[in-house]
């Protein structure tokens, strides 16, 4: 029997940034695998499943559960309207408060269960409660580290619904080691809980942008002949007024002016964003462009001269991956996971260092030896992030957690078995044998970290070595301050 998994993807496009991005990557990754029969459901919104229906394909499909619930259209006007945020300001600690303290967790309406799925992953934070075996993705815990950009009730929802959904959870996945540690530290959870799967740049997957795409993308955005980008909703975290600082500072002492194109979708806080470049003299050399198409986007990469990141807190660097793959050269912020993702091939910053900031943007726009080097760095790291390797990492614990033992067997083929193109002879002899004696020292950690182990390493079509490195990632390095776990990012 082919192990069914369903992946919760209802979600409206344009909303979740990086998230959306990821979903659109596994999807496609899961759909070109061809050497397993196991079937992937991609559980979407009956009526918004247009991003996600093109990357569909081969054992994956999509399924439909309710329409999605959006906001009326009038509700963009009332929140404007004056005295909107006041009113909000005195109602929302009383409504909320109640909320949070009385609705329970939303659980399955039965559906999944009834569907005979092995496994739920939930790519995004939000779930539900569910008696099938699940994979939870957090993604970060930017509550806990920056609360300034959250309400109380906001921190509220998140804790209870995140804790809750982690306990939940069979795997708790993660995009890096960084990030592995502070859902441990944080949440109390185990390191054989919480597995690392690198993430990869979606772009990747996209049709790539002709002459006539850039074009005209130069055209309808009026774009300068270079500038520096950066892709990222305009949430406070995200540090646009930070990058701003830094423009007026290279304005002013240094008598160079840095076109800078921004795109993401406007979220409230771009009001702020918006006065904030006109208060410090910058607005003429500052383009937002909202939310773009997967063909614009791409464009808007090959035009510009450098990507910059200054964001405060990410989960999983998407900008910094994508600039990598479409060869631009990037400086990133030296936060969270992001020094770990980008190696040697991005120059490092501290994102509320403003004149260091400066300081690296200037140097980026001015050397274009520099520059070069950056991107054939960047060409290397991004080596080691691609979907293909994402997917059968996912796909090794959809096999483990469902109780599928042939990736084990594999080591050690019998006869008539379905794996036996799997590694042979004495190599899959020790390997056997290895877990065996493990167990019967009852060293149970690392008997089971063997199986996953193995599992991984066929999965990945790892040799001897390879299976020895996961093995002494799983269990030796995957907490430690500079470890890898299961594949090097």
């Amino acid at each position: 029997m082919p192990i069914r998994v369903c992946i919760d993807a209802r979600l409206l496009t344009g909303t979740l940034g990086g998230v959306e991005q990821f979903v659109i990557g596994l999807a496609d990754g899961l759909s070109q695998l061809s050497d397993g029969d196991e079937e992937y459901s991609f559980l979407t919104y009956a009526d918004n499943d247009e991003w996600l229906r093109p990357y569909i394909a081969g054992n994956s499909r999509l399924i439909h559960g309710t329409a999605a619930t959006r906001q009326p259209k009038w509700s963009g006007a009332m929140r404007n309207f004056p005295g909107a945020k006041t009113v909000r300001d005195v109602l929302r600690p009383i409504v909320s408060q109640r909320l949070t303290t009385s609705l329970p967790l939303p659980r399955s309406d039965g559906f999944v269960e009834q569907s005979g799925f092995d496994l739920i992953h939930f790519p995004t934070q939000s779930a539900f409660l569910t008696s099938v075996p699940s994979i939870y993705q957090p993604w970060d815990l930017q509550h806990l580290h920056l609360p300034q950009y959250f309400t109380p009730e906001v921190i509220r929802s998140r804790e209870n619904s995140y804790r809750a959904y982690c306990a939940q959870a069979s795997m708790v996945a993660v995009t890096s080691t960084w990030q592995k540690r502070d859902v441990m530290e944080k949440y109390g959870l185990t390191a054989e809980k919480v597995q690392v799967v690198p993430g990869a740049p979606v772009i990747s997957a996209y049709p790539v942008p002709t002459e006539n795409n850039m074009r005209d993308a130069r055209v309808k955005f009026a774009l300068p002949q270079a500038f520096i980008f950066y892709p990222a909703q305009t949430f406070a975290h995200k540090n646009h007024m930070g990058l701003l600082q830094a423009l007026k500072i290279i304005r002013e002492r240094h008598g160079v002016t840095v076109p800078f194109v921004a795109s993401g979708k406007l979220t409230e806080f771009y009001a702020e964003i918006k006065a904030k470049a006109d208060a410090l003299g910058v607005a003429d050399q500052v383009q937002f462009l909202g939310f773009v198409s997967t063909m614009e986007l791409q464009a808007l990469y090959q035009l510009s001269r450098c990507v910059v990141f200054p964001t405060q807190f990410e989960g999983l660097g998407m900008p910094l991956l994508e600039a990598f793959h479409a060869g631009v050269p990037c400086a990133c912020s030296n936060v969270t996971s992001l020094p770990e993702q980008a190696g040697d091939a991005a120059l490092i910053f501290d994102p509320l260092d403003h004149e260091g900031m400066a300081k690296v943007i200037l140097q980026l726009w001015n050397d274009a030896t520099l520059r070069a080097d950056l991107v054939a760095q960047g060409k290397r790291r991004i080596s080691q992030f691609n979907w293909d390797r994402t997917a059968r990492l996912f796909r090794a614990h959809y096999r483990r957690l469902a109780g599928r033992t042939c990736g084990t067997a594999a080591f050690a083929p019998q006869p008539g078995g379905e794996c036996q193109d799997g590694v042979a002879g004495i190599v899959g002899g020790l390997l056997w044998l290895l877990m065996n004696i493990l167990s019967a020292l009852q060293l149970s950690k690392f008997a089971q970290m063997s199986h996953m182990a193995i599992l991984v390493a066929h999965d990945l079509d790892f040799d001897m070595a390879g299976f020895l490195n996961v093995f002494l990632d799983i269990n030796f390095r995957s907490a430690g301050p500079t470890g890898l776990d299961l594949l090097p990012i």
